[in-house]
C-alpha cells in the first residue's frame, strides 16, 4: 500500500444538518479534514496535477456532499464524502474527519468529531 498521505485540513462550510430541527433550519459551521493515501512519486517526478490528486476538485466534492444533501447525523455525512472521493479518484484509502464544533448539546465545550477510514478494497 501507498504509504505517501496528502492533508486536507479543516475545510469549513455552513450547512442544514442535524438531528433537532433548529439545526436544519439555522444551520451552522462544519469541518471536514481528509487524508488520502497514495503513492506521490510519479507526481513528483512530472510536476503535473494530472498524476495526483488535484485538491481543488476534492474540495469541490466536499462541499457538493455538504450543501447538496441533508443529513440527521455526521457518521451518515462523513460516509457520504468518503464514497465520493474514492468514487473520484485513484486512492487507495481515505480518512474523512467531519466536526461539528457548536454541537447544542450541553456541557460540550469543543464539539463533536467522527473520524472514518475507508478503501477501495
Amino acid at each position: 500500500m501507498a504509504s505517501d498521505i496528502i492533508r486536507v485540513k479543516n475545510m469549513t462550510f455552513h450547512a442544514y444538518h442535524g438531528v433537532w430541527d433548529e439545526e436544519q433550519q439555522i444551520g451552522q459551521r462544519f469541518e471536514v479534514d481528509l487524508e488520502l493515501r497514495l503513492d506521490s512519486r510519479q507526481a513528483a517526478e512530472s510536476d503535473m496535477l494530472k498524476d495526483t490528486v488535484d485538491l481543488y476538485k476534492a474540495f469541490e466534492l466536499v462541499e457538493g456532499v455538504i450543501v447538496s444533501q441533508k443529513f440527521r447525523l455526521i457518521e451518515t455525512m462523513a460516509e457520504r464524502i468518503a464514497d465520493t472521493i474514492l468514487a473520484e479518484f485513484d486512492v487507495p484509502e481515505v480518512l474523512v474527519r467531519v466536526r461539528k464544533p457548536h454541537a447544542p448539546i450541553r456541557g460540550i465545550q469543543d464539539g463533536i468529531e467522527i473520524e472514518i477510514r475507508r478503501s477501495n478494497a
